[in-house]
């Protein structure tokens, strides 16, 4: 009997077919990431600036965020 198969072939088609969604260039991972605003009176090393840009750079081209 041929009915069988033709439903286990449709059940798996059907349950794969949610999986295909598309993001375009966003990432799963940046679900919980934002971009580092600091206050204009908050007074911070050279280093923690550089990796504030840095973090935010990475999140721009990764993410999509904007300034």
């Amino acid at each position: 009997m041929m009915l069988k198969p033709l439903i286990l072939l449709i059940s798996i088609a059907a349950l794969t077919a949610g999986c295909g969604t598309e993001r375009r260039f966003l990432r799963e991972d940046c679900d919980w990431a934002q971009p580092i605003r600091p206050a204009r009176n908050d007074v911070l090393s050279v280093d923690t600036k550089t990796q504030i840009l840095a973090h935010n750079e990475i999140g721009a081209r990764l993410c999509g965020w904007r300034p």
